[in-house]
C-alpha cells in the first residue's frame, strides 16, 4: 500500500496548481493560463458534452492530449472506487420497511437521498452487530432519529442517540411515539416484541471530550450501573472534525467494539497548517501521513473533493450545461468586487440559482442583495473586461471538470489516512462505497473492528 500512497502524494504535488485553484478566482488570477498549452488548445475546440469523458473510467477515441489521458488512467488506478457493490454478504434488509402501513412512519417526510442513506446504513450497522455483537449502538449526530428508528424498531437494536440540538431530540421522541402507536394498530404483540425505543441524549461531542465523560453520559442515559457493556459507534455524515473525533472516541473506549461512519465536509477539518495552535487536527491522523510534508491538503483541494462528480458528468453528457454557467457569473462578479475592494476576496454572496435567460445584471443584483456591494455602479457590469470574462464561460466549465477529475484522489488520500490511523491502533479496517454516488456523493463508509 505504501507504494500506492506515495504515487498518490506524488500526483497530488504535481497537480497542486490545479487542486489549489479556487474557482472564484478563475478570471482574477487567470487560471486558464496555468493549463498546459496542448490542454488549452484541445479544450477550446471540443463540444462541452465531451468533457464528460474525463469523468468516466473507460476511454473514448477523442484524441485527448497524451499526458491528460495518462493522468486520467493513473487517477483511476489510485483512487478508491466510487461504485457500490451489492454483494449478498452485505445484504440484510429490514422487513418492516416494506410494511404497507409502517413504512411511511419510518421514512415520513424523508427525501430520496436521506431515504437511501439511512436504509443502507441501518443494514450495514445491523450486519456489524450480527458479526460483532454489542449491547447497544451510539448514533452520533442522530438528528430526528431516522437511522435510530430503523435500528431500534426494525432490527431490534438498542440505540443511544447523541444530538446537540434539543428541538431535534424532541421531534425524534414524538415520532417514536407515533410509530409505536401505529405499530400497536397493525402488528401483533409477537411482531413488535423486538422493539427498542431509541434513547435521545442532548449533548455535543467536542474534540476535547474525554472517553470517561462520554461513558458517564451513556451510563446515565441508559441507566447502566457500571462499565461492563459493549457498544458500537455509528455516524452518518459527521461533518468536518467530527469524523476524526468519533475515531478517537472509538479507540479511547475499551467498550467500543465496532465503528461505522461515512464522513463529509472535508474542507471543514482542521489541519496543522490552518490551526497550528490546536493540539489535535482532523487531518492528517496517521503516523504514515504525518511524517510526509507533501501530504498537506489545501482548503481548496478538500473542498473540491466534496463535490458530486457523477451528477456533473451526467449534466455534461446530456448537454444540460447551460445552468453550469453559474460558476462563470460568480467568477466575473468576483473580479468586479475585488477590483473595487482589493481586500475583500471571497466574500459571501447570496446563493442564486441559474434560470433560463438570466443575464449577468440579474444575477449580480440578486447575489449582492443586502451586502455592501449593492451600491456598486451598474456600469461596471458592462465593462469590456466583464464582457470578455462572460464570453469565456466554457473555459471555466472545462477547468472545473479537470478539478473534478482530481477530486476522488483527494478524498481517497483522506480516507487512506483514516484507515492507516485505525490500523496503526490495531484495528481491522475496510473502506467501501455503500451509497449510489448520484444520490449521495460522500458514499464511502469506514468500518473498523477491534480484535
Amino acid at each position: 500500500m505504501s507504494e500506492k500512497l506515495d504515487q498518490s502524494l506524488g500526483l497530488l504535488k504535481k497537480y497542486d496548481w490545479l487542486l489549489n485553484a479556487y474557482i472564484l478566482d478563475f478570471f482574477l488570477d487567470d487560471h486558464w493560463s496555468k493549463l498546459p498549452e496542448n490542454w488549452q488548445q484541445r479544450l477550446e475546440n471540443i463540444p462541452l458534452e465531451h468533457l464528460a469523458d474525463l469523468l468516466e473510467e473507460h476511454d473514448h477515441q477523442l484524441n485527448w492530449p497524451v499526458d491528460l489521458m495518462d493522468l486520467k488512467q493513473e487517477l483511476h488506478k489510485l483512487y478508491i472506487g466510487r461504485a457500490p457493490r451489492n454483494n449478498v454478504e452485505n445484504s440484510f434488509p429490514c422487513p418492516l420497511l416494506d410494511h404497507p402501513k409502517l413504512k411511511y412512519m419510518f421514512l415520513k417526510r424523508v427525501k430520496p437521498k436521506k431515504h437511501h442513506e439511512v436504509t443502507r446504513m441501518a443494514e450495514i450497522c445491523a450486519l456489524s452487530h450480527r458479526q460483532t455483537p454489542v449491547d447497544f449502538i451510539v448514533d452520533f449526530g442522530a438528528g430526528v432519529g431516522h437511522l435510530a428508528r430503523i435500528l431500534g424498531y426494525g432490527y431490534g437494536l438498542q440505540v443511544c442517540c447523541f444530538e446537540m440540538q434539543p428541538d431535534l431530540n424532541q421531534q425524534a421522541s414524538e415520532i417514536d411515539l407515533k410509530l409505536e402507536s401505529m405499530a400497536a394498530k397493525h402488528l401483533s404483540q409477537k411482531e413488535s416484541e423486538h422493539f427498542h425505543r431509541p434513547v435521545h441524549l442532548t449533548q455535543r461531542l467536542e474534540s476535547g471530550t474525554q472517553p470517561s465523560q462520554f461513558l458517564a453520559s451513556i451510563r446515565e442515559a441508559l441507566q447502566l450501573e457500571d462499565d461492563q457493556f459493549r457498544f458500537g459507534i455509528v455516524g452518518l455524515h459527521p461533518c468536518g472534525n467530527l469524523g476524526p473525533t468519533l475515531m478517537r472516541m472509538f479507540l479511547g473506549c475499551p467498550q467500543a467494539k465496532f465503528l461505522n461512519f461515512v464522513g463529509c465536509c472535508y474542507q471543514k477539518m482542521t489541519t496543522q497548517a490552518t490551526h497550528p495552535r490546536e493540539q489535535v487536527h482532523g487531518y492528517p491522523l496517521s503516523r504514515f501521513f504525518s511524517e510526509k510534508p507533501e501530504c498537506q491538503l489545501s482548503y481548496e483541494a478538500r473542498e473540491i473533493s466534496c463535490h458530486a462528480m457523477e451528477v456533473y458528468h451526467d449534466r455534461l453528457r446530456a448537454g444540460d450545461y447551460e445552468h453550469l454557467r453559474i460558476h462563470s457569473l460568480r467568477a466575473a462578479a468576483e473580479r468586479i468586487i475585488v477590483q473595487q475592494f482589493p481586500g475583500l476576496r471571497h466574500c459571501a454572496l447570496r446563493n442564486v440559482k441559474h434560470s433560463p435567460g438570466m443575464t449577468f445584471h440579474q444575477y449580480f443584483q440578486k447575489a449582492v442583495q443586502g451586502t455592501r456591494f449593492e451600491a456598486l455602479d451598474s456600469r461596471l457590469l458592462s465593462s469590456e473586461q466583464t464582457e470578455i470574462d462572460l464570453a469565456n464561460w466554457q473555459r471555466i466549465i472545462s477547468f472545473y471538470t479537470l478539478r473534478l477529475m482530481m477530486a476522488p484522489l483527494v478524498e481517497s488520500i483522506i480516507l487512506y489516512d483514516r484507515c492507516l490511523f485505525l490500523m496503526e491502533n490495531d484495528c481491522q479496517v475496510r473502506i467501501e462505497a455503500i451509497f449510489d454516488p448520484r444520490l449521495s456523493p460522500r458514499n464511502h463508509i469506514t468500518r473498523a473492528v477491534k480484535p
